[in-house]
């Protein structure tokens, strides 16, 4: 097992990265010591790997468990409240402890009810996709989307620790992978050169769930997040956190016009990146051969490079909606090489709408 730790001052917290660890019960008890606990998951990872985690918490704790339909659909407020209606009906006060045990939407949606259930109480991430365990579960953004945009609603608020236990890769489905590399390349990308060279020769290894390379690009995913998070927690205006945006105000567009669901984050994402390479390159601040080597290593790892038929109008009219737009201008984190990413609005309007004009990137 590696343990990352997220340094935050009274915040900090850390990931546990290896195998067999939702049956680890040293973890849970260093991290848990109310009586009471609500364990939030869906109906695809609760039968899973719910009994798992309640015999490893121990049969002295009250556990109360929430079984939410599955998807990006449902990351809202009627789900949302939920988990107040079993908290509050349960008579749960402040030494509630809520368990995250699922995917991005469950660690949001969950995370985000510990931030204001009570003005804040104790909650534990425990990701079970790949996308989850490199990014979402890590980091203390918390959130719900609205029909208007994706995740416009939320808090920064961490967990007491994240586990992140490789072996639950196994029962992910092959999409479901491929959209979690998608933001394991986007650590490359934007900070981490030798990783984005380490993945180039180790996809297909990966994509066949070899639990080591699996491992160590969690592990160095992690690490990233990590150093990123504790220069800039918040994501102030002029911070590096924001470069963790990469391809995600494309992408997020994206997601919302097709509708929550239908593309997955990390097939946004990855189109979203390829997007802002080929931006990047119009502006002359990434070379052609690399633009080359990011939409190859995106196809490597089975991942969608090229938009879904949306107009320029709907795009721009999305994109200005993120919360990465200010004073009406859109911000986007665009290449300055492969392993440098900035956030700028100082780009050319014209190289901006060509790039949402293209239909393939192939």
């Amino acid at each position: 097992m590696k343990t990352i730790n997220i340094n935050l001052g009274q915040r900090s917290y850390p990931i546990y990265v290896g195998e067999n660890l939702l049956g680890n019960n040293t973890i849970f008890k260093k991290h848990i010591s109310t009586k009471k606990i609500v364990l939030v998951s869906n109906k695809t990872v609760a039968p899973l790997y719910l009994d798992k985690v309640t015999s490893a918490i121990g049969n002295d704790k009250e556990i109360i468990p929430i079984i939410l339909p599955d998807g990006e659909q449902y990351k809202n407020t009627d789900t949302l409240n939920k988990i107040y209606d079993v908290l509050l009906q349960n008579k749960c006060d402040r030494d509630i402890l809520l368990i995250a045990l699922g995917g991005g939407v469950i660690g949001d949606i969950t995370g985000y009810a510990a931030a204001t259930f009570m003005r804040g109480v104790k909650f534990i991430q425990i990701p079970t996709t790949l996308l989850s365990q490199v990014d979402s579960s890590v980091g203390g953004k918390t959130g719900i989307n609205h029909t208007l945009g994706k995740n416009m609603i939320g808090a920064f608020y961490q967990p007491q620790c994240v586990i992140a236990d490789v072996d639950v890769l196994n029962t992910l489905s092959d999409r479901e992978l491929s959209a979690g590399l998608a933001e394991v390349i986007k650590y490359g990308l934007i900070r981490d050169y030798p990783f984005f060279e380490w993945l180039e020769h180790n996809m297909n290894s990966l994509l066949s769930k070899k639990t080591e390379l699996l491992a160590e690009a969690i592990s160095r995913s992690c690490i990233n997040k990590a150093d990123v998070v504790s220069q800039d927690e918040f994501e102030s205006s002029k911070g590096i956190r924001a470069t963790l945006n990469l391809g995600h105000t494309f992408g997020h567009a994206i997601e919302n016009a097709m509708g929550y669901g239908n593309w997955l984050h990390g097939e946004a994402v990855a189109c979203g990146m390829v997007m802002a390479a080929f931006l990047s390159k119009e502006l002359s601040w990434l070379t052609e051969a690399d633009f080359i080597r990011i939409k190859n290593i995106m196809l490597s790892a089975k991942l969608p490079i090229d938009p879904p038929n949306i107009s320029q109008e709907k795009f721009v009219d999305l994109m200005q909606s993120d919360k990465k737009t200010h004073n009406n201008q859109i911000h986007l984190v665009l290449q300055k090489g492969i392993g440098k990413a900035i956030l700028t609005h100082d780009y050319s309007q014209k190289a901006f709408l060509h790039t949402l004009q293209q239909k393939t990137f192939n």
